[in-house]
Protein backbone atom coordinates (compact mmCIF):
# COMPACT_ATOMS: atom_id res chain seq x y z
CA UNK A 1 0.00 0.00 0.00
CA UNK A 2 1.12 3.48 -0.66
CA UNK A 3 2.43 5.85 1.71
CA UNK A 4 -0.54 8.82 2.45
CA UNK A 5 2.20 11.11 4.30
CA UNK A 6 2.39 13.38 0.57
CA UNK A 7 -1.48 13.58 0.88
CA UNK A 8 -1.28 14.28 4.31
CA UNK A 9 1.08 17.23 3.66
CA UNK A 10 -0.51 18.92 0.79
CA UNK A 11 -3.92 18.97 3.08
CA UNK A 12 -1.98 20.45 6.17
CA UNK A 13 -0.65 23.11 3.31
CA UNK A 14 -3.91 23.59 1.76
CA UNK A 15 -6.15 24.13 5.34
CA UNK A 16 -3.06 26.64 5.77
CA UNK A 17 -2.94 28.78 3.31
CA UNK A 18 -6.90 29.14 3.31
CA UNK A 19 -7.55 29.14 6.80
CA UNK A 20 -4.37 31.51 7.64
CA UNK A 21 -4.15 29.82 10.76
CA UNK A 22 -0.23 29.16 11.11
CA UNK A 23 0.84 32.39 11.12
CA UNK A 24 4.14 32.76 13.29
CA UNK A 25 6.30 30.64 14.61
CA UNK A 26 9.01 31.05 17.40
CA UNK A 27 12.10 28.67 16.83
CA UNK A 28 12.58 26.40 19.81
CA UNK A 29 16.12 24.68 21.33
CA UNK A 30 16.53 21.59 18.78
CA UNK A 31 13.95 23.11 15.85
CA UNK A 32 15.58 23.04 12.69
CA UNK A 33 14.33 24.18 8.89
CA UNK A 34 13.51 20.89 7.79
CA UNK A 35 11.20 19.70 11.31
CA UNK A 36 9.80 23.11 11.16
CA UNK A 37 8.58 22.80 7.68
CA UNK A 38 7.34 18.96 8.05
CA UNK A 39 5.52 20.37 10.84
CA UNK A 40 3.73 23.18 9.19
CA UNK A 41 3.43 20.64 5.66
CA UNK A 42 5.37 22.93 3.98
CA UNK A 43 9.13 22.89 1.76
CA UNK A 44 12.38 23.73 3.38
CA UNK A 45 12.55 25.71 0.40
CA UNK A 46 8.90 27.68 0.69
CA UNK A 47 9.83 28.66 4.27
CA UNK A 48 13.09 29.99 3.22
CA UNK A 49 11.70 31.96 0.83
CA UNK A 50 8.53 33.43 2.76
CA UNK A 51 11.67 34.78 5.43
CA UNK A 52 13.96 35.91 2.85
CA UNK A 53 16.36 33.47 4.19
CA UNK A 54 19.78 33.07 2.18
CA UNK A 55 21.13 29.98 4.49
CA UNK A 56 19.71 27.32 6.84
CA UNK A 57 21.04 28.67 9.51
CA UNK A 58 18.30 29.50 12.31
CA UNK A 59 18.21 30.73 16.36
CA UNK A 60 16.37 30.03 19.44
CA UNK A 61 14.05 32.54 19.70
CA UNK A 62 13.96 34.05 16.36
CA UNK A 63 10.20 34.39 14.68
CA UNK A 64 9.77 32.45 10.85
CA UNK A 65 7.13 33.58 8.73
CA UNK A 66 4.76 30.59 7.51
CA UNK A 67 1.59 30.51 4.99
CA UNK A 68 -1.06 32.65 6.36
CA UNK A 69 0.68 34.95 7.78
CA UNK A 70 -0.23 38.17 6.79
CA UNK A 71 1.87 40.65 8.59
CA UNK A 72 5.22 40.07 7.22
CA UNK A 73 8.34 40.31 9.67
CA UNK A 74 11.28 42.42 8.45
CA UNK A 75 13.81 39.67 6.35
CA UNK A 76 17.40 39.72 6.86
CA UNK A 77 19.01 41.14 3.46
CA UNK A 78 21.52 39.74 2.40
CA UNK A 79 25.30 41.17 1.60
CA UNK A 80 26.75 40.44 -1.27
CA UNK A 81 29.88 38.84 -0.67
CA UNK A 82 31.24 39.57 -4.14
CA UNK A 83 31.35 43.43 -3.23
CA UNK A 84 32.06 43.09 0.73
CA UNK A 85 29.50 46.36 1.39
CA UNK A 86 26.34 46.47 1.93
CA UNK A 87 23.80 49.62 3.18
CA UNK A 88 21.31 49.34 6.05
CA UNK A 89 19.18 52.69 7.20
CA UNK A 90 21.53 55.13 5.70
CA UNK A 91 24.87 53.61 7.26
CA UNK A 92 27.52 51.68 4.97
CA UNK A 93 28.89 48.50 6.38
CA UNK A 94 32.14 47.22 4.53
CA UNK A 95 33.26 43.66 4.90
CA UNK A 96 36.67 41.88 4.16
CA UNK A 97 36.05 39.60 0.92
CA UNK A 98 37.73 36.63 2.59
CA UNK A 99 39.20 35.17 5.79
CA UNK A 100 41.21 32.71 7.37
CA UNK A 101 41.10 30.73 10.57
CA UNK A 102 42.42 32.86 13.38
CA UNK A 103 42.47 36.09 11.42
CA UNK A 104 41.30 39.27 13.18
CA UNK A 105 39.13 42.08 11.82
CA UNK A 106 37.23 44.88 11.47
CA UNK A 107 33.44 45.43 9.81
CA UNK A 108 33.72 49.11 9.00
CA UNK A 109 30.83 51.32 9.60
CA UNK A 110 29.70 54.60 8.14
CA UNK A 111 27.37 57.43 7.97
CA UNK A 112 25.61 59.59 10.36
CA UNK A 113 23.87 56.72 12.04
CA UNK A 114 26.82 54.28 12.10
CA UNK A 115 26.90 55.05 15.99
CA UNK A 116 23.64 53.77 16.74
CA UNK A 117 24.48 50.27 15.21
CA UNK A 118 24.56 46.94 16.91
CA UNK A 119 26.52 43.74 15.48
CA UNK A 120 26.51 40.10 15.97
CA UNK A 121 28.23 37.16 14.54
CA UNK A 122 25.33 35.01 14.89
CA UNK A 123 27.63 31.88 13.27
CA UNK A 124 29.52 31.68 17.05
CA UNK A 125 26.43 30.02 18.36
CA UNK A 126 27.27 26.03 18.62
CA UNK A 127 30.96 27.03 18.05
CA UNK A 128 33.72 26.62 20.55
CA UNK A 129 34.02 30.06 21.06
CA UNK A 130 33.87 32.00 24.35
CA UNK A 131 30.55 34.52 24.79
CA UNK A 132 29.36 33.57 21.11
CA UNK A 133 26.90 36.06 19.15
CA UNK A 134 28.14 39.08 22.11
CA UNK A 135 25.71 42.07 21.31
CA UNK A 136 28.44 44.31 19.98
CA UNK A 137 28.59 48.33 19.96
CA UNK A 138 30.64 49.80 17.30
CA UNK A 139 33.82 52.25 18.29
CA UNK A 140 34.58 55.24 16.93
CA UNK A 141 33.65 58.89 16.16
CA UNK A 142 32.13 61.41 13.49
CA UNK A 143 30.34 58.77 10.78
CA UNK A 144 33.51 56.34 11.10
CA UNK A 145 32.79 52.92 13.40
CA UNK A 146 34.85 49.63 13.26
CA UNK A 147 33.62 46.83 15.35
CA UNK A 148 36.16 44.15 15.89
CA UNK A 149 35.65 40.55 14.80
CA UNK A 150 37.35 37.30 15.30
CA UNK A 151 37.77 33.96 13.52
CA UNK A 152 38.21 30.57 16.33
CA UNK A 153 40.79 28.41 14.94
CA UNK A 154 39.59 25.20 13.50
CA UNK A 155 36.66 27.26 11.89
CA UNK A 156 36.67 26.80 8.17
CA UNK A 157 32.92 27.69 8.08
CA UNK A 158 31.75 31.14 6.69
CA UNK A 159 31.59 33.97 9.27
CA UNK A 160 28.01 35.39 9.05
CA UNK A 161 27.36 38.58 10.60
CA UNK A 162 24.32 40.63 11.28
CA UNK A 163 24.28 44.68 11.89
CA UNK A 164 21.04 46.52 12.69
CA UNK A 165 20.40 50.08 12.97
CA UNK A 166 16.93 50.09 15.00
CA UNK A 167 14.61 47.92 13.12
CA UNK A 168 16.26 47.48 9.94
CA UNK A 169 18.59 44.73 9.24
CA UNK A 170 21.04 43.32 7.43
CA UNK A 171 22.66 39.92 7.23
CA UNK A 172 26.14 39.09 5.74
CA UNK A 173 28.79 36.07 4.75
CA UNK A 174 32.34 36.10 4.78
CA UNK A 175 34.16 32.97 3.59
CA UNK A 176 37.01 31.19 5.60
CA UNK A 177 39.54 28.98 4.81
CA UNK A 178 42.16 26.97 6.83
CA UNK A 179 45.70 27.37 7.18
CA UNK A 180 47.23 24.51 5.29
CA UNK A 181 49.39 23.72 8.08
CA UNK A 182 50.68 19.56 9.20
CA UNK A 183 50.10 18.61 12.73
CA UNK A 184 53.41 18.67 14.47
CA UNK A 185 54.11 16.52 16.76
CA UNK A 186 56.39 17.65 19.73
CA UNK A 187 56.46 14.57 21.88
CA UNK A 188 57.73 16.49 24.81
CA UNK A 189 59.70 14.76 27.28
CA UNK A 190 58.24 14.04 30.95
CA UNK A 191 60.40 16.36 32.71
CA UNK A 192 58.39 19.15 30.10
CA UNK A 193 55.07 17.33 29.90
CA UNK A 194 54.47 16.98 33.35
CA UNK A 195 53.48 20.64 33.76
CA UNK A 196 50.19 19.94 31.57
CA UNK A 197 48.86 17.89 34.81
CA UNK A 198 50.18 20.14 37.24
CA UNK A 199 47.32 21.02 40.10
CA UNK A 200 48.16 24.81 39.42
CA UNK A 201 46.24 24.47 36.21
CA UNK A 202 42.74 25.20 36.90
CA UNK A 203 43.74 28.34 38.88
CA UNK A 204 45.85 29.53 35.75
CA UNK A 205 42.93 29.16 33.42
CA UNK A 206 40.52 30.60 35.60
CA UNK A 207 43.35 33.30 35.71
CA UNK A 208 43.18 33.82 32.34
CA UNK A 209 39.89 33.73 31.43
CA UNK A 210 39.09 36.53 33.82
CA UNK A 211 41.33 38.54 31.95
CA UNK A 212 39.71 37.17 28.80
CA UNK A 213 36.15 38.26 29.83
CA UNK A 214 37.18 42.23 30.28
CA UNK A 215 34.95 44.61 28.44
CA UNK A 216 36.85 47.76 28.41
CA UNK A 217 37.22 51.28 26.26
CA UNK A 218 40.11 51.21 23.76
CA UNK A 219 43.18 52.18 25.29
CA UNK A 220 45.65 52.52 22.16
CA UNK A 221 45.56 55.04 19.27
CA UNK A 222 48.83 53.92 17.93
CA UNK A 223 49.90 51.15 15.73
CA UNK A 224 50.87 47.86 17.31
CA UNK A 225 54.94 47.11 17.42
CA UNK A 226 56.48 43.56 17.97
CA UNK A 227 57.14 42.37 21.66
CA UNK A 228 60.96 41.43 20.89
CA UNK A 229 63.56 42.92 18.65
CA UNK A 230 63.64 39.61 16.68
CA UNK A 231 61.72 38.39 13.27
CA UNK A 232 62.67 34.95 13.69
CA UNK A 233 59.74 32.28 14.74
CA UNK A 234 60.63 29.12 16.11
CA UNK A 235 56.33 27.71 15.82
CA UNK A 236 53.99 29.69 13.59
CA UNK A 237 51.01 30.84 14.89
CA UNK A 238 47.79 28.51 14.24
CA UNK A 239 50.10 24.95 14.24
CA UNK A 240 48.32 22.00 14.66
CA UNK A 241 50.03 20.15 17.49
CA UNK A 242 50.59 17.12 19.82
CA UNK A 243 52.40 17.47 22.74
CA UNK A 244 53.17 14.26 23.83
CA UNK A 245 52.58 10.76 22.33
CA UNK A 246 49.14 10.17 21.41
CA UNK A 247 47.99 13.44 22.60
CA UNK A 248 45.47 15.52 21.53
CA UNK A 249 45.45 17.69 18.72
CA UNK A 250 45.65 21.35 19.92
CA UNK A 251 46.05 24.93 18.11
CA UNK A 252 48.75 26.70 19.13
CA UNK A 253 46.96 30.15 19.94
CA UNK A 254 50.46 32.44 19.40
CA UNK A 255 53.78 32.93 17.91
CA UNK A 256 57.00 31.42 18.97
CA UNK A 257 60.15 34.12 18.86
CA UNK A 258 63.42 32.76 20.02
CA UNK A 259 65.71 34.65 21.61
CA UNK A 260 68.30 35.04 24.12
CA UNK A 261 67.55 34.99 27.88
CA UNK A 262 67.09 38.39 28.96
CA UNK A 263 65.95 39.66 25.73
CA UNK A 264 63.70 42.55 26.83
CA UNK A 265 60.19 42.21 26.16
CA UNK A 266 57.84 45.06 25.25
CA UNK A 267 54.59 45.81 25.38
CA UNK A 268 52.96 45.61 21.67
CA UNK A 269 50.78 48.92 22.53
CA UNK A 270 49.38 51.14 25.65
CA UNK A 271 46.98 48.98 28.11
CA UNK A 272 46.58 47.78 32.06
CA UNK A 273 48.35 45.26 33.49
CA UNK A 274 45.97 42.92 34.56
CA UNK A 275 47.57 39.74 35.15
CA UNK A 276 51.44 39.35 36.39
CA UNK A 277 52.58 36.16 37.82
CA UNK A 278 53.76 32.53 37.84
CA UNK A 279 51.81 29.35 36.24
CA UNK A 280 52.45 25.79 35.61
CA UNK A 281 52.20 25.96 31.99
CA UNK A 282 52.55 29.83 30.63
CA UNK A 283 55.37 30.18 33.21
CA UNK A 284 56.16 33.68 33.91
CA UNK A 285 53.13 35.21 32.38
CA UNK A 286 52.08 39.18 31.64
CA UNK A 287 48.57 39.74 30.46
CA UNK A 288 47.83 43.59 29.13
CA UNK A 289 44.15 44.65 28.80
CA UNK A 290 43.96 46.72 25.93
CA UNK A 291 40.50 47.29 25.75
CA UNK A 292 37.95 46.51 23.21
CA UNK A 293 37.77 43.19 24.29
CA UNK A 294 41.90 43.22 22.78
CA UNK A 295 44.51 41.22 25.11
CA UNK A 296 48.23 40.02 24.74
CA UNK A 297 50.00 37.51 26.42
CA UNK A 298 53.62 37.12 26.98
CA UNK A 299 54.72 33.53 27.97
CA UNK A 300 57.80 31.99 29.38
CA UNK A 301 59.49 35.05 30.65
CA UNK A 302 62.89 34.52 33.11
CA UNK A 303 61.62 38.01 34.23
CA UNK A 304 58.50 39.81 35.17
CA UNK A 305 58.99 44.18 35.54
CA UNK A 306 55.01 44.88 35.79
CA UNK A 307 52.24 44.65 38.51
CA UNK A 308 48.62 44.04 37.84
CA UNK A 309 46.90 47.66 37.65
CA UNK A 310 49.51 49.20 36.29
CA UNK A 311 49.25 51.36 33.08
CA UNK A 312 51.60 50.53 30.45
CA UNK A 313 52.83 52.44 27.36
CA UNK A 314 53.51 51.07 23.61
CA UNK A 315 57.21 49.98 23.69
CA UNK A 316 57.61 49.66 27.44
CA UNK A 317 59.59 46.96 29.00
CA UNK A 318 57.36 44.57 31.02
CA UNK A 319 60.06 41.79 31.37
CA UNK A 320 62.71 39.61 30.12
CA UNK A 321 62.65 36.43 27.57
CA UNK A 322 62.87 33.14 29.49
CA UNK A 323 62.31 29.55 29.19
CA UNK A 324 59.98 29.17 32.18
CA UNK A 325 56.25 26.62 32.51
CA UNK A 326 55.77 24.68 29.35
CA UNK A 327 58.92 25.21 27.34
CA UNK A 328 62.12 23.45 25.81
CA UNK A 329 64.36 26.72 25.38
CA UNK A 330 64.21 30.35 25.11
CA UNK A 331 61.92 32.44 23.33
CA UNK A 332 58.65 34.91 23.98
CA UNK A 333 55.30 33.42 23.22
CA UNK A 334 52.65 35.61 21.79
CA UNK A 335 49.55 35.74 22.00
CA UNK A 336 46.40 38.33 20.48
CA UNK A 337 43.34 37.27 22.03
CA UNK A 338 40.16 39.23 20.82
CA UNK A 339 37.20 38.11 23.27
CA UNK A 340 39.38 35.25 24.41
CA UNK A 341 39.69 33.85 21.22
CA UNK A 342 43.13 33.32 20.12
CA UNK A 343 44.11 35.52 16.89
CA UNK A 344 47.17 36.46 14.44
CA UNK A 345 49.65 38.50 16.18
CA UNK A 346 51.18 39.51 12.42
CA UNK A 347 47.62 40.57 11.82
CA UNK A 348 48.47 43.43 14.07
CA UNK A 349 51.67 44.23 13.54
CA UNK A 350 52.24 47.87 11.84
CA UNK A 351 48.44 48.29 12.19
CA UNK A 352 46.15 50.58 14.59
CA UNK A 353 43.25 47.77 13.39
CA UNK A 354 44.08 44.20 11.64
CA UNK A 355 43.09 44.24 7.92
Amino acid sequence: MKSRAPQRSVLLLAAALLLGAAGAYTVKPGDTLYSIARAHGITVTELMRLNGLTETTIEVGQTLRLPGDSAPTPAPLPQPVSEGTAQIAGVTVSAPISLRMGDAFVLRLSGPRAGQATVRFPSEIGEDVRQPAEKLTPIGAAGEYVVLGRVVLGKTTPVVYEVQVGGDLVRGRIPVTDLGQRVQHLNLPSSISRKLEDPGRKAEEAAVEQAYARRTPQAWTRPFQPAVNVKAQSSAFGQPRTYVVGGPVLYHYGTDYPAPVGTPVTAVNDGTVVLAGKFPVRGNLVVIDHGAGLTSLYFHQSRILVKPGQKVKRGEKIGEVGSTGLSAGPHLHLEMRVRGEGTNPAGWMNRIWPN
